[in-house]
């Protein structure tokens, strides 16, 4: 199905602070984004497949829902991540933080430990440890604000998400492709199209 909207009258569903979403009108002017929400995960993979096959790449399709779509090919295309590496790099960079701060405060103040050494491993385990997660941790946080773009806002959203309708978008689309687009979009059983002007 396909929603359509007078001209010039924006959707009552979308909040006046962000961008107006309106049906195939408004000709002649730019399109922002196009995007098509769909029931269930079914019909949005057949979308995200249509689009493919129209040539749209991975980077421009945005693809929103209110749970996990992991039966379905589009929710395993951000799986490859380099978090895991940047959080081991954190927690390395805590361990030496760690290690570096206790020989100093150590050799900088020694205290007569009964002939002990002043810098010992086990007594040191514990900051050792604390700040090694504190670095993982920490660089964990910063990778999923930067990476999820989070406070950055997207160019499409729509409140009928949050109502578990899965969104399938396509941002930069041209005058020239849009029709491509929208058709693709259309395709699936329970399409609704709107366009981002």
């Amino acid at each position: 199905m396909t929603r359509r909207e007078p001209q010039g009258h924006p959707d009552p569903s979308t909040s006046s602070g962000s961008p107006r979403a309106e049906s195939r009108g408004g000709h002649g002017r730019g399109v922002k984004a196009v995007y098509g929400l769909y029931p269930d995960g079914l019909s949005a993979q057949e979308a995200v497949s249509r689009l493919h096959a129209a040539g749209v790449a991975d980077r421009d399709i945005t693809i929103q829902s209110a749970q996990p779509m992991e039966d379905f090919e589009f929710g395993h295309r951000d799986k490859a991540t380099w978090m895991w590496w940047i959080a081991c790099g954190g927690g390395l960079i805590g361990m030496a933080s760690a290690l570096g701060l206790s020989w100093l405060t150590e050799t900088s103040w020694p205290i007569d430990v009964g002939g002990l050494p002043i810098f010992a491993w086990w007594p040191n385990l514990i900051i050792t440890f604390e700040l090694t997660m504190l670095g993982a941790i920490l660089a964990t946080v910063l990778t999923l604000i930067i990476t999820a773009r989070l406070g950055r806002g997207s160019t499409i959203y729509d409140p009928a998400v949050s109502d578990g309708k899965v969104l399938v978008g396509v941002t930069n689309a041209s005058m020239a492709s849009s029709s491509e687009v929208e058709t693709a979009l259309s395709a699936p059983r329970g399409a609704e199209i709107k366009t981002i002007e």
